[in-house]
């Protein structure tokens, strides 16, 4: 024998079997990553319920059966509160219907103009009352998006009329006519919207729905003034943070990516100012658009572009007397018809500490239910077997169904509902 061929038979018989484990030990690691990303190992269950044990409310959990049922996502990818959240955030939802909705354009006494989109319903509701639900959508949000359009056309199906405010600025192809946008609690628009239903329908009654941000201008609208509660049969807040002020030091931590998806966030709302430069600061000097534009293109967070931008909008001094004033937490206990807040335990936007307030006013208020899910993300709370989600979604039925039950229960409850 040569001595190159012996130079080969001296590799180790054990070899091949060291690779074989080193496979193995790879794929093992990655299965492990998947089943931690994904969360496989998370139960599903019933939302947790924070409410007092009144009538209306053994009522309304006995007759919106989402709220005691438990919540099922996709098997494979449905239990990440990352991926819900970027799956709602990129594609809103699956197979979105187009309902047709006429445009509306009120002028405001400061110049602006603020727009909203009304859809008839598609059939005589069940209780043979006219209902109207009145919508305010999430940050930068109108109603266009695929998530408004999906709840638009299932409400509109089961009766309702509905009114999906345009956010200020929102709209690209919907120029401003003043130098002011949306904020994070600016309740002026949605106000016009609601003053405009509530004249055009004298016979109408309202379901005031708010997602995200939007969840917050409408919980602190309602709580500004009693006369707004006026012809409101409930209120649903779905995937809101109830405080900016407590809410801006978890986005800066990196738990749970919060400090990405601030970054994100922060891009957005650049792009959207960005595209209403002339109008948000033609009238300002040179020298200060300038300034502005400057701090604003090198923001990386909400709160700068909120300091530097958005609390000059309506004159506040400090970002923490526009967060202060802006958040629905200091007006929320004055809401007194049914409220609905819903969040989700793996919302990645909306930290564990935030939610002692929703918490808090459920055991003290009767009018108030806090749900609260394991799963759903941030606004995403889809359905499906193992793959593949439904159109619509746990969050679009739980609004529809709670109400329905509020609708029904007016129609039918006795003359005195004590608890």
């Amino acid at each position: 024998m040569s001595a190159h061929e012996s130079d080969v038979h001296t590799i180790s018989p054990e070899m091949p079997a060291m690779f074989d484990g080193m496979k193995l030990a790879a794929v093992a690691t990655v299965l492990y990553i998947i089943v931690r990303c994904l969360n496989l190992k998370s139960p599903t269950a019933p939302p947790d319920l924070i409410y007092q044990d009144t009538a209306v409310n053994r009522f309304l959990l006995k007759s919106c059966s989402q709220l005691t049922k438990e919540y099922i996502p996709p098997l494979l990818w449905g239990k990440s509160g990352h991926l819900q959240t970027a799956l709602y955030g990129k594609l809103g939802r699956v197979s979105s219907p187009h309902p047709s909705g006429i445009r509306k354009y009120l002028p405001m006494q400061d110049g602006a103009t603020a727009t909203f989109d009304l859809f008839e319903p598609l059939g005589d509701h069940r209780t043979g009352d006219d209902i109207t639900m009145v919508i305010c959508p999430g940050i930068g949000n109108h109603s266009e998006k695929h998530y408004i359009r999906t709840f638009v056309d299932y409400a509109q199906k089961d009766g309702y009329r509905c009114a999906v405010l345009n956010h200020l600025g929102a709209l690209p192809n919907i120029e401003l006519t003043s130098p002011r946008m949306f904020t994070y609690g600016c309740t002026w628009e949605f106000a016009s919207m609601v003053g405009y239903i509530k004249r055009a329908y004298p016979n109408t009654q309202l379901i005031v729905v708010g997602f995200s941000l939007g969840g917050n201008i409408v919980c602190k609208f309602l709580g500004e003034n009693k006369a707004n509660q006026e012809r409101v049969l409930c209120c649903v807040s779905v995937c809101q943070g109830y405080s900016a002020l407590r809410a801006q030091e978890t986005f800066l931590q990196w738990d749970q990516f919060r400090r990405f998806y601030n970054f994100l966030m922060a891009d957005n709302m650049k792009k959207i100012i960005l595209s209403h430069r002339h109008s948000l600061f033609g009238g300002h000097s040179l020298k200060m658009i300038d300034a502005d534009l400057s701090r604003l293109y090198t923001a990386t967070s909400l709160m700068q572009i909120d300091d530097n931008i958005m609390r000059k909008f309506h004159g506040h001094r400090s970002l923490k007397e526009y967060y202060e004033k802006e958040s629905c937490v200091h007006y929320i206990h004055n809401v007194n018809v049914p409220l609905l807040l819903v969040n989700s335990a793996d919302d990645p936007l909306v930290h564990d500490s935030l939610l002692t307030i929703p918490r808090t006013l459920a055991a003290k208020k009767p009018n108030v239910i806090f749900a609260l899910t394991l799963h759903g993300g941030h606004l995403g709370f889809f359905e499906g077997a193992v793959l593949f989600p439904q159109p619509l979604t746990w969050m679009d039925k739980v609004i529809v169904g709670y109400a329905n039950a509020i609708c029904q229960w007016e129609k039918q409850k006795p003359p005195c509902h004590i608890a």
